[in-house]
Formats: C-alpha cells, sequence, structure tokens
C-alpha cells in the first residue's frame, strides 16, 4: 500500500464521498487533516500529479475507480442525469467544482464508459440492499483486482453494477419471514463468470449470508479450480492459515497450497490479519483444493453458528454479523451432496435461520431435472440424481437462495416454474455484457459483415484471419493436423519473441501455452489420438531442414499475414529467420520431457498435476473430451482442432473453448474446425453450426435486453414469458435436450423503429408461387434505378448500390402479409399482430425498394412479366429456416427512409423519407448451392417461374408506429389452466 500523502488525502476525501459527490477542495482540506505531513492540496498540483503520472500510478487508479463507480451508478441520490453519460461527467464536475483544465484531464485518463450495464429481467422484489454500505470482502476483492490482477477501473465498475443488480434481487438475510429467491446470470462461454459470483459472494458475505454453498461443476479439476480461485481472491492468506505461520516448512505439509507457486510468491488476498480482529468475521473453508466435502472432521460442530445473543433468532442483525461466514465449494455429486444433507440434519442451529447463498457454476449441467414428465406418477416429479438432491436442500433452508451462472441457459428457462422446490429463475434472468478483451463469436465469425463474401481477406475477415477449414474425408489423412501443429510450434516461438522484445511483457509472460485436440468423448479413442499426435510430434522434424521448411511456408502464407493487420501493437518478426532462435526453447518446453501430450479425460489427470494450470507451466498439446468442454480453463489455449459434433446447441457451444481472453496474442489464435462431418444421416458443417447457435445467442440476449426495461413501473417480460424468446436458427440443433415445451405464447411483437426480417418461408412449390404472385403487383409500379448510399460507422467509407422503388399503403401491404403462406405461421404472427393494431395516425405508407445486383455474374430475370430483378442467391441453413435473406450495406436504407438516424449522407434515401413511413427490402430469392444450379432456373426467355422463388423481406416500421399500449411484447398461456407454468408437456393441452 502507498504511503504518499497526496494518495491518501485524495483516498480519504473520495471514500467519503462514495454514495454523493461533494465540494472536493474542502473534502480535501478535512481529510489532511489525518495526514502528516500534509501534501500540497492546490488543484494545479493534483493536475500536474494526474498528467506527469504512469499508467499504474495509484492515484490515477484511485481516480479512475471513483469516476466509473459515480458514472455506472443507477440510482444516485445527487443527479438525474442518466448514468454512462457525458452529461452525468458534466454534472459531477459541477458537483466536485473543479476546473475546466482538471475535467478535461480527468476526461483523457478516465472516459466515460458508455456500454450498456447489464440486463435484467425480474419480477417485483422488496429493495433492501445499499450497495453504499462497503462490508468488508467486497472492498477487499474490488482492491485486489485493481492493483494485483490490474484491471481496468472501468471493469471494476461494470463487475460492481452487475454483482448488485444479482444481490439486490436476493432476499434480506435479516428479514423475519423466508423468502426463497431464484434466479440465473448469463454470461459468456470462458468469459470471467467466476469474477462474478466471487463478487456476489462477497457482497452477500457482507450483507449476512453466512453459509454459501458454490457448486463448482461435476469434475474435481472443476471443483478444485473454482475452490482455489474463491480462497486466493476472495477468502484471503489470514482465513486459510488460521494463525499459524506461513513460512513455517512444517504448515507446508498440511496446507493445500503448499505447492502453489502463486502462494509463496504472495499473490493470494492479504487482509493484514484476521477480519474479525479488525471488527469484521472470519471465513471458515469447509472444503479445500484438493478434498471436496466431506463428512466434518472437525466435529458437526463446524456447521453449528454462533450466537451472541442467545435470545435472538441467527438471522437477527445482533448475530448474523458478528458470526464466521462458511464457505464450502463442492462438486454437483450424488456422494458429497448426500454427505452435506445429512449433516445438515445434525447441526442445532435451526436451518430455518440460516441464510444460505447457493451459487450453482454451470447451473444447466446436471442441476436441471432431465427425467421424462410423462413417466411421472400422481403428479409427484420423477427427478434426477443431482437435481432431486439440490431440491431436497433448498426444502430443508427456507433461507436459501439460489443463483445459477451459465453461458448456455437454455436447459434453466425451460424449467417448470410450479414445482416450487425446483430451480427456475422465477425471481430474475441477469444477462451479463460482453467484457473488454473477450476474444468470442464475433472474432471468429463475420456477422453481418458488410464486406461481400468474395471480397473477404485476413485484414476485413474475422474468419479468415483465426479460421482454417478442416475437410476431411479420410479421418487417418493428418494433413490439417500437421498443419495445426505446426502452427503450434510456430504460434510459441513468436509468444518467446515478444517476451524478450516486449518490455511491458517480461520473461514468463506466456506461462502456459496449449494446443487442445478434441474429436471424440471416448475414452479409447482419446489413447489412440494422443499415440498419432505424439508420433506426429516426432516426426515433424522440427530442429531440422524438413521441419523449418514446412513452417517457413507457413509463416509466410499465414501467420506473417494475420499478425501485420491484427498483432494490435506487439511486435512480431518479419521474417522466418528471427523466429529460428526461439524454436529450439520451444521443441524443449514442449516436448522435452518426452511426453509432448497429455491426455485429459479423468480427475486423475489434473490430481497428479498432469493438467493442473494452477501448479506448473504447461506447454503441452490436449487431447481430451468431456472433461474439457466445460469451465475447465485450458489457459494458454492458442490452437484448437475441433471435429467433433452433437445434436443439442448448448453442449456445441461449450465445447468452444476458443472463446475467452488472449492477452497478448489474439492474432495467433487459429481454430481447426471440421467443414464437412458426418452427424447421424447427414453431413454437418461444424463451423456453421456454431454460427448459428451463436446468432441464437446473440438474438436471445438483444430479446432480453429488449424487454428488460419497465413500463408503468412493471417489467414488459417476467422470467416466466422467456423461453419464446430462445431462437433456434438450425432444426436439428435443439437449444437444449428438454422434453418439454413452453407455455407462454408470443401473441404480439411491437417493433418501431426496429428491423423485422422473418425466416421461416414456404418449402412448397405452390407456396412459394402465390407468395410470388401476391408481390407480383407491387413489381409493376417499380420506377427506375436509384442510386442509394451505404456509409460504414467505423471507416466512414461509402458504398452506393442501385434499387428500384415504390410507395404503397399499408392497407396494400398488411393484405399481402395477411395472405402470405409460411413454414410455420406463428413465428411471423406476432409481428402481423403488431401490424394490424396501427392505424394511419401510426403509419401511412411503405417505400418498397428492389436492390440491383452489379457484382460480375449477378442473375436477373423477369417475374411474371415484370422489368428484370436481381435475384438474391440463398440457402438454408437447415430446411426450412434461413439466416439473415438481407445484405449488411441494404440495411441502413431503409432505417434512414424510416426516420432513424444512421451514418450518412444518403441524399437518395433522405429524398423518401416522409410522416408515418415505413421502408421494405424486397429479395427476389433463388434456392441454389452454385451459381450456374441458380443460372439454371432462368428460363430462355429471361423469366423464371414464380415456384422458384422466395419472397424474402426486411421491413423496418417508423418510430411513430408505436401500436396499442407501453408495452413492446405481448403473450398468452397455450394451456390457460397453467397459466402461470413456463412449460408444458409436449402432447399436453394446447400443444
Amino acid at each position: 500500500m502507498t504511503t504518499d500523502p497526496l494518495y491518501l488525502v485524495h483516498e480519504a476525501a473520495l471514500s467519503v464521498m462514495r454514495r454523493k459527490p461533494r465540494a472536493l477542495a474542502r473534502a480535501l482540506e478535512f481529510a489532511a487533516e489525518e495526514v502528516e505531513p500534509v501534501p500540497d492540496l492546490d488543484e494545479a498540483y493534483f493536475r500536474a500529479r494526474l498528467g506527469q503520472g504512469s499508467a499504474g500510478d495509484p492515484l490515477l487508479i484511485l481516480w479512475r475507480g471513483a469516476l466509473s463507480a459515480w458514472d455506472v451508478d443507477t440510482e444516485p441520490v445527487w443527479t438525474d442525469r442518466p448514468a454512462r453519460t457525458w452529461e452525468r461527467r458534466a454534472a459531477l464536475y459541477g458537483v466536485l467544482g473543479v476546473d475546466d483544465g482538471t475535467a478535461k484531464l480527468l476526461d483523457a485518463v478516465a472516459p466515460v464508459a458508455t456500454e450498456a450495464g447489464p440486463t435484467v429481467i425480474s419480477d417485483d422484489f422488496t429493495p433492501w440492499y445499499d450497495p453504499k454500505r462497503a462490508g468488508w470482502y467486497w472492498p477487499a476483492y474490488r482492491r485486489l483486482l485493481i492493483e494485483s490482477k490490474r484491471w481496468k477501473p472501468e471493469s471494476v465498475a461494470a463487475l460492481d453494477e452487475a454483482t448488485t443488480r444479482v444481490v439486490e434481487r436476493l432476499a434480506d438475510p435479516t428479514a423475519a419471514e423466508a423468502y426463497q429467491s431464484k434466479g440465473l446470470v448469463v454470461g459468456y462461454v470462458q468469459s470471467g463468470k467466476t469474477a462474478n459470483f466471487t463478487g456476489v459472494v462477497a457482497k452477500a458475505m457482507d450483507a449476512g449470508y453466512r453459509l454459501v454453498i458454490v457448486l463448482g461443476g461435476t469434475l474435481n479439476l472443476l471443483r478444485g479450480q473454482t475452490q482455489r480461485r474463491l480462497d486466493m481472491e476472495l477468502v484471503g492468506e489470514e482465513n486459510i492459515l488460521r494463525g499459524r505461520d506461513r513460512d513455517d516448512p512444517a504448515v507446508w505439509e498440511d496446507l493445500d497450497y503448499g505447492d502453489d507457486r502463486e502462494w509463496h510468491e504472495g499473490r493470494f488476498l492479504r487482509h493484514g490479519c484476521l477480519p474479525s480482529l479488525m471488527g469484521a468475521f472470519d471465513i471458515e473453508r469447509l472444503t479445500t483444493r484438493d478434498d471436496d466435502y466431506k463428512r466434518l472432521r472437525a466435529g458437526i460442530s463446524a456447521l453449528d453458528f454462533e450466537k451472541t445473543r442467545p435470545e435472538y433468532p441467527l438471522y437477527h442483525p445482533d448475530n448474523l454479523h458478528a458470526s464466521k461466514a462458511r464457505l464450502m465449494v463442492v462438486k454437483k455429486n450424488k456422494a458429497v451432496l448426500t454427505k452435506l444433507l445429512k449433516d445438515l440434519g445434525k447441526i442445532h442451529t435451526p436451518l430455518d435461520q440460516i441464510p444460505v447463498l447457493i451459487v450453482d457454476d454451470e447451473s444447466d449441467q446436471a442441476s436441471v431435472n432431465t427425467s421424462n414428465p410423462k413417466k411421472w406418477r400422481d403428479g409427484q416429479a420423477d427427478r434426477t440424481a443431482i437435481n432431486g438432491l439440490l431440491a431436497q436442500l433448498l426444502a430443508r433452508l427456507p433461507r436459501a437462495q439460489y443463483v445459477g451462472y451459465t453461458a448456455t441457459p437454455f436447459a434453466n428457462v425451460f424449467i417448470d416454474p410450479s414445482d416450487a422446490v425446483d430451480i427456475f429463475p422465477k425471481d430474475f434472468i441477469i444477462s451479463l455484457q460482453r467484457p473488454d478483451g473477450y476474444m468470442g463469436v464475433r472474432d471468429f465469425h463475420d456477422l453481418d459483415s458488410d464486406v461481400p463474401v468474395e471480397a473477404r481477406t485476413i485484414a476485413n475477415s474475422q474468419e479468415a484471419a483465426h479460421v482454417r477449414g478442416v475437410e476431411l474425408s479420410d479421418d487417418l489423412d493428418d494433413t490439417w493436423l500437421q498443419q495445426a501443429l505446426d502452427m503450434y510450434v510456430l504460434s510459441g516461438a513468436v509468444k518467446l519473441y515478444r517476451e524478450a522484445h516486449n518490455p511491458a511483457l517480461g520473461d514468463g509472460y506466456f506461462r502456459h501455452h496449449t494446443m487442445l485436440v478434441h474429436e471424440s468423448v471416448r475414452v479409447a479413442e482419446h489413447r489412440e489420438l494422443s499415440h498419432r499426435l505424439t508420433k506426429l510430434w516426432y516426426d515433424s522434424a522440427y530442429t531440422g531442414s524438413q521441419g523449418h521448411a514446412r513452417l517457413r511456408a507457413l509463416f509466410d502464407r499465414d501467420m506473417r499475414p494475420v499478425s501485420e493487420f491484427h498483432a494490435a501493437g506487439q511486435p512480431t518478426p518479419t521474417s522466418f529467420d528471427e523466429l529460428i532462435p526461439c524454436l529450439g526453447p520451444v521443441i524443449v518446453r514442449v516436448g522435452g520431457d518426452g511426453n509432448p501430450v497429455i491426455t485429459v479425460n479423468g480427475d486423475a489427470d489434473v490430481e497428479k498435476g498432469t493438467a493442473d494450470f494452477d501448479k506448473r507451466p504447461i506447454w503441452k498439446i490436449l487431447v481430451g473430451g468431456t472433461k474439457l468442454s466445460r469451465g475447465f480453463t485450458v489457459e494458454g489455449l492458442t490452437v484448437t482442432y475441433y471435429r467433433r459434433t452433437t445434436a443439442q446447441a448448448d453442449t456445441l457451444m461449450q465445447m468452444g473453448r476458443w472463446f475467452g481472453f488472449r492477452h497478448g496474442y489474439r492474432d495467433l489464435v487459429r481454430l481447426y474446425i471440421g467443414r464437412s462431418e458426418a452427424f447421424g444421416t447427414k453431413t454437418v458443417d461444424l463451423y456453421d453450426a456454431f454460427e448459428a447457435i451463436c446468432r441464437d445467442e446473440e438474438v436471445f440476449r438483444g430479446e432480453l435486453h429488449r424487454y428488460a426495461e419497465s413500463v408503468d413501473g412493471r417489467p414488459q417480460v417476467t422470467p416466466a414469458q422467456v423461453p419464446p424468446l430462445v431462437a433456434q436458427h438450425l432444426p436439428w440443433l435443439r437449444p437444449t435436450g428438454v422434453n418439454k415445451m413452453y407455455n407462454a405464447e408470443l401473441v404480439e411483437i411491437r417493433s418501431p423503429g426496429e428491423p423485422i426480417e422473418p425466416t421461416a418461408y414456404p418449402e412448397k412449390p405452390k407456396d412459394k408461387a402465390h407468395n410470388t404472385q401476391l408481390w407480383r403487383p407491387f413489381l409493376d409500379r417499380l420506377g427506375a434505378q436509384v442510386e442509394f448510399t451505404y456509409v460504414n460507422d467505423v471507416t466512414a467509407s461509402t458504398r452506393p448500390f442501385l434499387a428500384r422503388t415504390a410507395v404503397v399503403s399499408h392497407d396494400e401491404l398488411l393484405s399481402v402479409l395477411e395472405q402470405s403462406r409460411w413454414w410455420d405461421p406463428s413465428r411471423f404472427e406476432p409481428h402481423l399482430a403488431y401490424l394490424r393494431s396501427l392505424d394511419a395516425s401510426q403509419i401511412a405508407d411503405w417505400v418498397l425498394l428492389v436492390p440491383s445486383q452489379t457484382a460480375t455474374g449477378a442473375l436477373q430475370a423477369s417475374v411474371g412479366g415484370s422489368v428484370p430483378l436481381s435475384l438474391a442467391r440463398r440457402r438454408r441453413r437447415r430446411p426450412p429456416l434461413f439466416g439473415a435473406v438481407s445484405e449488411s450495406f441494404h440495411r441502413q436504407t431503409p432505417k434512414r427512409i424510416a426516420g432513424l438516424a444512421v451514418p450518412g449522407p444518403d441524399p437518395a434515401a433522405e429524398a423518401l423519407r416522409g410522416p408515418g413511413r415505413g421502408a421494405l427490402v424486397l429479395y427476389p430469392v433463388v434456392e441454389a448451392d452454385s451459381a450456374s444450379a441458380a443460372r439454371e432456373l432462368v428460363r430462355a426467355d429471361g423469366s423464371i417461374r414464380p415456384e422458384d422463388l422466395v419472397m424474402g423481406f426486411l421491413m423496418v416500421p417508423p418510430p411513430s408506429a408505436e401500436g396499442t399500449g407501453p408495452a413492446r411484447v405481448r403473450f398468452r398461456a397455450r394451456n390457460s389452466e397453467k397459466a402461470g407454468q413456463a412449460v408444458v408437456d409436449v402432447d399436453g393441452a394446447g400443444r
């Protein structure tokens, strides 16, 4: 901790202004009375210090944290300016009374984080939690993140806000009446969900929760990872040692971290002494890194809670805040949870007095009841093992709060909420924002890219930069596997090169460097693959001329070009010759011990330290299946070779270990993924499947965000109404293995100013012909070609395109849509209900645009005697659903015509604007796998049959088209007798 007097004065001043900022000069004068020597408090001196300080200057970090906290505070008592805005910041400077020079400097070193906060879908709750009451463990965790983990203050402020949104929706631990809150937090795969629930646990303990049960996955390796993380960042050294000398070698033998490098380096949180000696409370661990929950060796009293006032219940504040907190991290294992339940039945403290927090990591795995409801007897749930034990745990602990964490929430939102002791998130669903520095779906897929496919390069395409498609006809052909292995060696050499040439990284920065190979879940196949890889490693001749020639070619055609555009300032060799000195150390680190490959398909692989990233540096090739597919973080993962198919989206999504944080080596990351894999009787493109489920996830998050805003003090959507918002882009790829279906049915979705793009167009030729004939009269109204302009909002570059236009009335368009046929009418019906509800004051007419393709070889045809129109070639992702039919660079124009603010200028679109006017882009679509197949559909006279067209469209209603009532979404129950349930049996009433 710094002893700088100026820092100490500012820290003291800011600490009393956490809730309400005030005049800074007076606050500093008051704080200076406790500091010796008194520093110079002149504002010019403060400004000079900030201007001269480095990024790690404690004073700068202190102010960035304070500003971020004021920026994101959603319930400020000092201003009505909205959070995350420069208006809020300006108001703050006015309250602080700083001059313009100081304000400009603070803006430069700590810009306002304008990104949205977490999305919250919540039922009503009784406010009780005061986040301004700092407590003990949350401030300690926050300090560790800033000082040791080097988190950006704005990231810490975002975590502060997100964790508060969770904790405030739990029940008040001191309330006389017990209440059991249940919620779900949705993060991203390998995105730092543990940091969020660590913060939630810290705040919950500070607020009075005294028994915290963390369900750390189904594997020892996951449980151990979670235990260590909590011990390191929350529990702290003093609570672990319990008065023992950390430097005594005799203690190391009995200490679970005696062999942990970061323990001996002082990287674990330190409180200074036992928190109870400083007026706080201690944490007693009931599990350790190496030991899951066992029958309590220290006696059952370890679960008995102290009472300073025996006449009051434990939850009385006088008792609660003086009692130790108990923490256990347990596997979702039948034997372990059974032991815990037995012990709870023996303690003296009444269970209905204990405020309990249950945090369920990977809550969609094992926790959800997957038994078939058709087999339940007498209305009683027939539960799977873990779900049944969780139900017992919740039933025995009336004050237990349940918070599930997952990146794949679909199984959780399909749980039946009428089952009172199940884990349906009846109280809240919180979707976390994508964290800064995270490498996720948009870093591997060109979602909605405005760059034409034929023009995509490693400079403008994430797929081209990071993804290498594997198309194998023979599983024993190791051509692609060899290339992946070579890329792993090259990327390791570049990491060592960067350590040597970037002082900010330094020696040892890349402690781990791994490659993951995943082809199967079968243990026997893992062994065979490990043998193949080991042989391939030693046959690769990495120290000889043959190996160097292969590496040089790969460096020149792949690594160097990608790093040239994506290295983000990291030093990168310009030639392979510069990299040669780094190759030898890579070969030694990976294979010097004779074991370049690690097979991870059992807990023993971690328990022996083979794949324990906490115990030793690991530069290895990992082969595995399920053990590496959920929760377990593969540190330093740079190259992934993935060839495994599944029929469930959440399972496939969890396999995406290549998602995560890749500080200092984003440009080196490569994904070798199957592009043509056998799955049952089908051939599946794994990369496309990943893109489809990623779109599902993005749509789901987007829908949550869209309806999270409350209307008239009430949420537009409650957790029970969330299931219909789950999308499914691939019919063969189910959102989850659920065997029940949702009961809430979407009736209306209002979309003023928002694009509507259907996907469930008909498959039958007669239905396609019917729709084409409906649109046919509009085609005769199309005028001459008009040039519109697309403006890239990042680069400001422009791209013109031509389109024919016409104006149609709302009633005319509605008539066409009312008569249109669909593969599944229910998918468009909620939008149609909205369009029906609009009156003349909200919508007048629509501009119809039919874009013209100008690329070489663009296909045109006449539709029933119309002028020649450009045909868009599309294919269904998997029948019967399309993905997006519209082109990304066409989407600005209808928004502009509808009256939305988009980058400009586009004079042609501006000229078409009008009051109450919407816009619709129509695409005559042909379904063909190739350009030649599409050309065959155009007849000799230049026409095309109506049954060969899908009339796809994107429509944007004007912002004035609000519809009726304030809520944007309306539901009804499929089975009105079970209106309160989120799900009903597939074959039940109303289905």
